[in-house]
């Protein structure tokens, strides 16, 4: 899907000497960042409902270490 970006002009400076400095695209520096936003976002669900598992699983475990 084609999309348009306005970036500030100094961003758009920074990100032309990233991407010359790693012999990339603007446009490839830019979908590597996006996929790192993506694949983080899904690392906080997964350690959310990890903790969110112990929590519900080993509640009384938790408590008796509260209380040691």
């Amino acid at each position: 899907m084609a999309m348009t970006l306005r970036l500030p002009e100094d961003l758009d400076r920074k990100l032309e000497t990233l991407a010359a400095e790693q012999h990339i695209s603007k446009h490839a520096l830019l979908i590597q960042a996006a996929e790192a936003i993506v694949a983080r976002s899904g690392r906080r669900g997964e350690i959310r409902g990890a903790i969110d598992f112990v929590r519900t699983h080993d509640a009384e475990l938790l408590q008796r270490l509260e209380d040691a």
